[in-house]
C-alpha cells in the first residue's frame, strides 16, 4: 500500500486497526520502505516492523495497535510502501475504501520483496490506520475532519490531488510553516450528527483527532451529508441549521479542551445533485453565515466563496465541478487549498 507522507522524519511506525472487524486478524509480517516507482521500493530501504519486538501480531475485533518505530530517513512529501502479510482474517476487513493510491495484492508472504507482482489491486487501505514519523520538535499537525470532499472523492487516483494533500504541499513550501503536516481524516459519506458511512464525526472525534500525536489544529468541513439525508424535508425531526451548529459547537469545545485550535470551513454548493433542494440550500446558507460571523471558530476558510459560481451562488463553478455537482475536481481541490491563509498556522499554541 502506497502512503503519501506529509512530514518527514528519522524514525517511522504504523498503526493497524481492526475497528470494524468481527473476527481476529493475524498479521504474519509487516514491512515498510521508501517508494521508488510503481509498487517497488528503494533498494536498501526495507524495514521490518515489529509489535513489542514480535513479527507476528493479532488484531482482535475493535483493536488498534501501534508498531515499534524503525530507523528510516523519510523525506517530507515522499511516498512509502507498507506491506502486510495477512495470515488469516476470517473474511473480516477493516478498510478505508477511498485510499486513492493503487495497492497491490499478491499470494503468499511477499511483504519483504523489493517489488510486488500483484494478482489484483485495490484503491483501499486495508487494516492500515496511519503512518507516523518522528518529526523535529517544532513540528505539529493539522487534522482535516470531513466527508468525501475532504477524502478526495472524484480527484485523480495516484496523483495526490485532494485538498488536504495540496495544503500540505503549500505549507512545506513556506519557510514559516515547513514543519507543519496535514492528516486527512475524511470519510466519504460521513455525517456530523449521525452514524452511517462510518460513525459520526462527534463519535469518532477522540479516535481521529485526539488519537494522533502532535495535533495543534483541526479544519472542520462536514455537514452536507447531514443536510441531504436529514434536512431536505419538512417532516417532524428534520434537521435544522441549529442542530448542525450545535454539533459544530461540541467539536469546537472538545478540541479547545485539549488545546487544539479549530478552523471552520464553509459548506460548498451542490445545486444539481438529486438530493438537493431549497430547504437544504437555506440550511447550508444559514450554517455558512454562522461559520463566517459567529466567532466560534479560531479561524475560517471560505470554501463556498472560492468554489461557487458568482452568477449562480447555489452552483459550483463549471471548471471546478467533477460532473456530479457536489464533489470538486482536481482544479477545485487546488482552489480550496489555495484559499487558506498560511499565517494562521505559524503557531501551534492556543
Amino acid at each position: 500500500m502506497t502512503v503519501h507522507m506529509s512530514a518527514g522524519g528519522k524514525k517511522i511506525r504504523i498503526e493497524l486497526s481492526n475497528a470494524t472487524g468481527k473476527k481476529p486478524v493475524l498479521i504474519g509480517a509487516a514491512h515498510i520502505g521508501l517508494r521508488a516507482s510503481g509498487s517497488s521500493i528503494v533498494a536498501g530501504s526495507d524495514r521490518v516492523l515489529t509489535f513489542g519486538g514480535r513479527n507476528e501480531v493479532t488484531l482482535e475485533p475493535g483493536m488498534l495497535l501501534t508498531s515499534d518505530s524503525a530507523d528510516l530517513a523519510v523525506p517530507a512529501e515522499s511516498d512509502v510502501e507498507v506491506s502486510l502479510f495477512v495470515k488469516s482474517s476470517g473474511g473480516s476487513v477493516t478498510a478505508h475504501t477511498l485510499g486513492l493510491h493503487t495497492a497491490q495484492i499478491a499470494d503468499g508472504d511477499v511483504s519483504g520483496s523489493t517489488t510486488v507482482v500483484s494478482t489484483s489491486t485495490t484503491l483501499a487501505y486495508l487494516w492500515l490506520s496511519s503512518v507516523d514519523v518522528m518529526a523535529p520538535k517544532d513540528s505539529f499537525a493539522i487534522v482535516t475532519l470531513g466527508d468525501s470532499i475532504t477524502d478526495g472523492f472524484k480527484t485523480t487516483p495516484d496523483t495526490d490531488q485532494a485538498w488536504p494533500t495540496l495544503l500540505a504541499k503549500r505549507l512545506h513550501a513556506d519557510n514559516h510553516t515547513h514543519a507543519v503536516s496535514v492528516l486527512n481524516q475524511g470519510i466519504s459519506g460521513n455525517e456530523v450528527l449521525h452514524d452511517g458511512a462510518g460513525i459520526s464525526a462527534l463519535a469518532r472525534f477522540d479516535r481521529d483527532v485526539l488519537g494522533h500525536p502532535g495535533v495543534a489544529w483541526l479544519v472542520l468541513l462536514e455537514g452536507i451529508n447531514d443536510i441531504n439525508i436529514h434536512g431536505q424535508h419538512s417532516n417532524p425531526g428534520a434537521l435544522t441549521p441549529e442542530d448542525l451548529i450545535a454539533g459544530y459547537r461540541q467539536i469546537i469545545e472538545r478540541a479547545h479542551m485539549h488545546g487544539i485550535r479549530v478552523m471552520g470551513a464553509t459548506l460548498t454548493p451542490e445545486e444539481g445533485v438529486w438530493l438537493a433542494g431549497p430547504k437544504g440550500e437555506a440550511t447550508r446558507n444559514k450554517v455558512n453565515e454562522w461559520i463566517r460571523t459567529s466567532g466560534a471558530f479560531d479561524a475560517v476558510v471560505d470554501f463556498d466563496k472560492v468554489i461557487r459560481d458568482p452568477q449562480h451562488l447555489a452552483r459550483m463553478r463549471p471548471e471546478t465541478d467533477s460532473g456530479d455537482h457536489i464533489h470538486p475536481n482536481d482544479r477545485g481541490n487546488h482552489d480550496m487549498a489555495d484559499a487558506f491563509s498560511l499565517a494562521a498556522f505559524t503557531t501551534s499554541k492556543r
